[in-house]
């Protein structure tokens, strides 16, 4: 459907690591990101003509220069579709995946880590935390993502992070979502482990 809309754009977030890395949760959610761009310009609406095209009612919730935000719907189910005009650019190139019939591009599992480490400084969204919780038990790599974080976000501090984890409405934001006692208790577990090596990554080095 979006697939033809030049600039081509690359899928992030939680689509792409449900639909292409992971498949550790449901998501009726698209983050379509233009890496190194500053504006979305016409590809809003270009995206609403062609989704629009394939028959799908499209209403435009939410539009700003770089941030659009689409509610699709077949009259059956409901998809939101993000599109992110993305200035701060890559720190791996994208994935290159074939996907019915058409060729897309998917970012990589270090590039959404680094995302979802930023998104945790700006909202209290427990699936980011579940995203970061299952990165890392896929092999993603922390520290790495703590050293590049900055290229992404010039406000990044981990110190800053660890401080707003230990306030996260956890168990409030799980019950909400769902979650099953297990899984709201491993994920407590994760957040506060989190906490603890995000405040270990930040203290100095000793002397040799």
């Amino acid at each position: 459907m979006l697939a033809g809309i030049s600039p081509s754009w690359t899928l992030t977030g939680g689509a792409a690591l449900a639909g292409f890395h992971l498949g550790h949760r449901a998501t009726r959610d698209l983050d379509l990101f233009w890496h190194g761009q500053q504006m979305l310009e016409r590809l809003p609406q270009s995206a609403r003509e062609h989704l629009v095209a394939d028959g799908l009612q499209v209403d435009t919730t939410q539009t700003e220069v770089a941030f659009a935000r689409l509610r699709v719907t077949d009259g059956i189910e409901v998809v939101l579709v993000d599109l992110v005009a993305d200035s701060a650019g890559v720190l791996e190139s994208p994935m290159v995946v074939r996907f019915e019939h058409v060729t897309i591009s998917v970012d990589t599992l270090h590039e959404i880590l680094v995302n979802k480490l930023c998104a945790l400084l700006g909202r209290a969204e427990i699936r980011d935390l579940q995203d970061v919780k299952a990165i890392l038990e896929a092999g993603g790599e922390l520290d790495r993502a703590l050293r590049d974080a900055p290229e992404k976000d010039a406000g990044f501090s981990g110190p800053v992070l660890a401080w707003l984890l230990r306030q996260f409405p956890l168990r409030r934001l799980g019950q909400a979502a769902g979650l099953s006692a297990v899984s709201l208790s491993e994920l407590e577990v994760f957040r506060d482990r989190l906490v603890e090596r995000l405040v270990q990554a930040a203290k100095p080095e000793g002397p040799a």
